[in-house]
């Protein structure tokens, strides 16, 4: 597939200026560590991270069609658990069988294949050669009554790389009532996985009823998510990945929590690129890479939205998409387009950071 720059216009339809043509003028992109081939040599060698680990980012950023990019594409599947088995596979009830799921990383040219334990382990020896796996530690499993924001482990980090997985990757609900004891539990699963030379994925969301003000949901503004993110990196996520922007000054209009008026006025603005740059700022400037994910399926205007969410990433700095119901919840043909459509996106030198 190759997608020119007409068509992925095409696609953002009345988007397509704001969306490229955009030049940020709140943080330079001078000051950003953008992805590329020479990532890991340029950024991760620096750290303390050893060299089992640098081994372990290499196979991610070096398998599928974003091969040597710098950039990744992620197909998650952790739905199953974290949304209910049949209200996930429904549309689609071939990927209750994990079988089919990494079928679709494979034929939809994907970096990695995340999901849960249960689903890697199941295919493991026939998979686990072929792609990489991002084992997902942590769910909020939704059969408890009433529902509630907590992330609980299901299994270890020696679990993961038993099944022959390249990183382990985990949710933290920042803000909720539960928050403290995940950071904790995560903080030492990824200690652990450091240890036995695995990658690690940190799902950076923030959960709390007391977000959501005079109907605005501010669980996905800039301020609250880039701190989210912040607070990620600090426990050595090796990856973020959160969800993409849909507004700004949570802090401000919830009443909580610290600001400054340049995180509003000079560090951001209202376009979604400037949103998403505060979230890859909050990233130590991009050392530590944002993947954004894709959000729930729509139907006929998936591929449309995930054109748009990967032109927002990779203009902010971001290093890709981790994008999974809008590809799963429909035929694998489909999905495999869906997939290839957002990956092109990245392999477009034309498309560059804002």
């Amino acid at each position: 597939m190759n997608i020119s720059t007409d068509k992925i216009k095409e696609l953002l339809g009345g988007d397509a200026d704001s969306l490229l043509n955009h030049v940020s003028k709140t943080i330079d992109k001078s000051q950003l560590h953008m992805p590329g081939a020479d990532f890991i040599d340029r950024i991760f060698v620096q750290t303390n991270r050893n060299s089992q680990v640098l081994n372990s980012m290499a196979s991610l950023f070096n398998h599928g069609r974003l091969a040597g990019t710098g950039y990744l594409s992620i197909l998650p599947v952790d739905q199953g658990i974290e949304h209910s088995a049949g209200s996930a596979f429904a549309p689609n009830p071939i990927y209750f069988d994990p079988d089919n799921i990494v079928k679709l990383a494979l034929e939809g040219g994907c970096n990695a294949v995340a999901s849960t334990l249960g689903v890697l382990a199941t295919v493991s020896r026939k998979y686990a050669h072929k792609i990489p796996f991002v084992a997902k530690m942590n769910h909020n499993e939704l059969l408890t009554y009433p529902n509630k924001h907590d992330q609980i482990l299901f299994g270890s980090a020696d679990e993961a790389w038993n099944l022959g997985a390249v990183a382990v990757g985990a949710t933290i609900y920042f803000g909720s009532e539960g928050s403290n004891r995940q950071i904790i539990e995560i903080a030492q699963l990824f200690e652990r996985a450091h240890e036995l030379g695995m990658a690690t994925i940190l799902w950076c969301y923030t959960r709390n009823s007391e977000f959501k003000k005079d109907g605005v949901n501010y669980e996905t503004a800039a301020d609250l998510t880039g701190q989210a993110n912040h607070l990620g990196v600090t426990i050595q996520a090796d990856i973020i990945k959160q969800k993409m922007p849909t507004n700004n000054g949570g802090f401000t209009k919830i009443g909580f929590g610290k600001s400054d008026p340049d995180m509003y006025d000079k560090l951001s603005s209202e376009h979604p690129i400037d949103l998403c740059r505060y979230q890859v700022a909050n990233c130590y400037m991009g050392r530590i890479g944002l993947i954004n994910s894709g959000g729930s399926s729509s139907g006929g205007k998936d591929l449309e939205e995930a054109v748009k969410t990967a032109v927002i990433n990779k203009r902010a700095g971001g290093m890709g998409l981790i994008m999974g119901r809008k590809a799963f919840q429909r035929p694998m043909k489909e999905g495999v387009n869906l997939l290839n459509h957002v990956q092109e996106v990245y392999l477009n030198k034309e498309i560059d950071s804002a």
